[in-house]
């Protein structure tokens, strides 16, 4: 099993970025997907999920308006579309899968490697 984050950097404030993932060695189409960042200090946090077909989505409260989650099953990834962004949404996100919607970011099955955003002010 494979998840490979990319897409993070150095943005400015208020500017955007769009992470990708690119997941292998599982079926997909049978796992939520989801985004979890760790600010330096800081426990790793939920962001954002989405269904094994992209019906439903979830978001953490910090991010409502401002991310979106989308997949591709047909090319194993999945997306975040972050916009609006704050000095505090500066973290390692995290892609994971599991097979049902769940907050516990513990519960999870799968990670991958990490890509790191800084919002500079």
């Amino acid at each position: 099993v494979q998840l490979q984050a990319s897409g993070g950097g150095l943005v400015q404030l208020g500017g955007s970025l769009r992470l990708s993932c690119a997941a292998s060695g599982f079926t997909f189409s049978n796992y939520w997907m989801y985004w979890v960042r760790q600010a330096p200090g800081k426990e790793r946090d939920f962001v954002a999920a989405i269904s094994w077909r992209g019906y439903s989505a979830e978001y953490a409260d910090s991010v409502k308006g401002r991310f979106t989650i989308s997949r591709n099953n047909a090319w194993n990834s999945v997306y975040l579309q972050m916009s609006s962004l704050q000095p505090e949404d500066t973290a390692v996100y995290y892609c994971a899968a599991s097979h049902i919607w769940m907050p516990d970011t513990s519960e999870y099955l799968f990670w991958g490697q990490g890509t790191l955003v800084t919002v500079s002010s």
